[in-house]
């Protein structure tokens, strides 16, 4: 049941009353209506942190800084993804992580959740189906797919072309480099007629088009850090996109809606959440969205106690769902609170998503005003 507190804020069951909210909200303004104005971003120090920390005290000119030195370049033209191409793409693996396992010094987590049974998202998707999508790149291990959201644009109320995802389903983090070839297809074989390994007609695929990463941010941390810890806790990931079509029309425009990012969500009013993504691995095999309702709080799972702890929920997807969205429904509209990030493999059982705190949002917000 929803939860009311003093503040007036409401977060309710997930699932159908989600499913619900995007379906009442889908419009050309995105569910949650014209945005407030963006706010400027917070005071962010002047060079990114070596392993720990918010970065408490950066300005404006870090930020741009952190983006020119990322090196971002995407080298997807127009028609690199034909739908026989995204047929044969694999689920980018979720990185793993063993909640059952002893844990490493300093690490914190509560007991391994219940697990949830992922749920075939019924054909043809409606609302929902539209703002979640695949997210396809060419990576070391070949090509690859993960799952990513269209998200609310502060600036551009209306037409956003922001899509937010996971940062390991952009970046390898310390070593390695950005994937390649990125395009993101919203409402991914919305009808249900895409078929392994046959002929598959583009509208099939790609029923809002394709549409090609022009830039991208991920956390000044997770470019400095490797492995499985406590970078996940800043495994987030925001993306600009643009059509291949050439029409003008933004994401949003496109599919009817996007999702606001509620940014350091009380965890107290979080009592139940909606993971979507595509999974990938067996018993899935990539074709079709597929959702987690969990009925309970999540739980928590941290590695470093200066950054937000990861919240976990009980789930089977498998890989290619990381970088999926986490819904909650506020005020009686959906919004997302987090991306798949973390969880396990045999069996599937769990997912991690970072926090989106101040961290996040003050990346969101330079991103949002200042990355064309």
């Amino acid at each position: 049941m929803p939860r009311t507190t003093s503040r007036g804020r409401r977060a309710a069951t997930a699932g159908a009353a989600l499913l619900t909210a995007l379906a009442l909200g889908a419009a050309g303004c995105g569910p949650d209506g014209p945005a407030r104005p963006a706010t400027a971003p917070l005071a962010l120090p002047r060079s990114a942190p070596t392993s720990l920390g918010d970065l408490s005290g950066w300005k404006v000119e870090d930020w741009a800084r952190h983006v020119a030195g990322s090196a971002f370049a995407n080298d997807a033209p127009p028609g690199s993804w034909p739908a026989a191409r995204m047929d044969a793409a694999r689920g980018r693996p979720t990185p793993e992580y063993s909640l059952t396992a002893p844990a490493a010094d300093g690490v914190e987590r509560d007991a391994p959740p219940a697990a949830v049974p992922a749920v075939p998202q019924p054909h043809p998707y409606g609302p929902v189906g539209s703002v979640v999508g695949r997210l396809f790149a060419a990576t070391p291990q070949g090509d690859a797919a993960c799952s990513a959201t269209v998200v609310s644009d502060p600036v551009n109320p209306g037409r956003s072309d922001l899509v937010l995802t996971a940062a390991h389903c952009l970046h390898e983090g310390k070593g390695g480099g950005w994937l390649r070839n990125l395009v993101f297809v919203p409402g991914f074989n919305r009808d249900g007629q895409m078929v392994h390994g046959k002929p598959n007609p583009d509208q099939r695929a790609a029923p809002y088009g394709r549409w090609t990463v022009v830039r991208a941010l991920v956390s000044p941390t997770w470019l400095q850090e490797s492995g499985v810890g406590a970078h996940h806790q800043y495994d987030y990931g925001i993306l600009r996109v643009r059509g291949e079509d050439g029409s003008g029309r933004s994401l949003e425009e496109t599919v009817g809606g996007s999702v606001p990012i509620w940014f350091n969500a009380p965890r107290d009013l979080i009592t139940a959440v909606a993971a979507y993504g595509y999974p990938a691995e067996r018993p899935s095999d990539g074709l079709r969205l597929a959702h987690c309702d969990s009925p309970v709080a999540p739980g928590r799972l941290t590695f470093d106690r200066n950054r937000p702890p990861l919240y976990v929920i009980g789930c089977t997807m498998t890989a290619g769902s990381g970088g999926g969205g986490w819904f909650v429904t506020r005020d009686g509209k959906p919004n997302l609170i987090s991306v798949g990030a973390l969880g396990d493999r045999d069996p599937a059982g769990y997912q991690a998503g970072p926090a989106l705190q101040d961290q996040a949002k003050q990346a969101f917000d330079y991103f949002a005003k200042n990355v064309r």
